[in-house]
């Protein structure tokens, strides 16, 4: 049976580490500030924004919410966006994603100041991330990979295999994994014989949003599973990975909730940290 990937444990272990270099920071009269712009009513956007609010407040980063109308313009929301881009107090910025269909997601996003891009998800950062000159790195695969190095699992050599392909966490993620030496296979809704080359997956992470889709059947024996998925199913919340029937083949494997989850929200604070220490020049 596998053991577990605690990232709840993991994410609590770092915020006290964390509270304590805001303190110093501030000592120092640095204040870490980030900015996020909501646009419209989608609840899974307003209950990401609240965690984030309540995390920013318990480690003592400021953190002031836009949140703007459905209905609000595109002009508006880019005017917004280059007088944050202009405050020095300003130390981070997000745009939350989904957006409205008026909005073009990807205009508002290169909008941003890439110093002050908190999400990793301007044309220049994506570039310095495959690049392997970045100095942010988005949460969630920064969260993954702060998982397996706490646990000892060395990605050297290892054959991984990321079912999504998502900017925001497939796609980078295969970006940093290839920094650790792993040879990394990106697998998505047009692959052909999926199941086969999941099976052969020594580090296999799935981030698709389907209620336990991948089976027992579809892991190697050993492997090292990493469930990014949050799904709602029958009144709880289960990963995109059948946890009790891969549990019995997986060496190691990331429960949900517990696993992946608590490290988003922390690694978005890590990199706010890390952006303010660069503007000031403390990197």
């Amino acid at each position: 049976m596998g053991e577990i990937l605690d990232g709840k444990k993991l994410a609590s272990e770092l915020g006290e580490s964390l509270s304590s270099e805001v303190a110093s920071l501030k000592l120092h009269g640095v204040n870490p500030k980030l900015c996020v712009i909501n646009i419209g009513d989608d609840p899974a956007s307003k209950v990401y924004v609240a965690s984030k609010k309540r995390k920013a407040d318990r480690l003592g980063i400021k953190q002031v919410v836009y949140q703007l109308p459905a209905d609000e313009t595109e002009e508006d929301v880019l005017e917004l966006i280059d007088s944050l881009n202009a405050d020095p107090e300003v130390t981070s910025l997000m745009v939350q994603l989904p957006v409205p269909p008026q909005i073009n997601a990807d205009r508002v996003i290169e909008r941003i100041d890439p110093e002050k891009d908190v999400d990793c998800l301007t044309p220049a950062n994506i570039g310095r991330l495959w690049e392997g000159k970045h100095f942010v790195e988005p949460a969630t695969a920064a969260g993954i990979i702060a998982l397996l190095d706490h646990y000892q699992i060395d990605l050297t050599g290892k054959n991984a295999v990321i079912v999504g392909r998502s900017n925001i966490v497939g796609k980078p993620l295969a970006a940093l994994m290839l920094e650790r030496n792993a040879s990394v296979s990106i697998l998505h809704s047009h692959t052909r014989n999926l199941a086969e080359l999941t099976k052969r997956a020594d580090v296999l992470v799935c981030a698709v949003g389907k209620a336990e889709m991948i089976k027992a059947d579809m892991v190697k024996e050993g492997a090292v599973v990493i469930d990014v998925g949050i799904n709602r199913q029958a009144g709880r919340l289960v990963g995109d990975v059948d946890f009790a029937a891969v549990r019995e083949k997986a060496a190691w494997i990331t429960p949900v909730p517990g696993g992946v989850g608590p490290l988003t929200v922390e690694f978005l604070m890590e990199e706010v940290i890390k952006l303010t220490r660069r503007q000031h020049g403390l990197d």
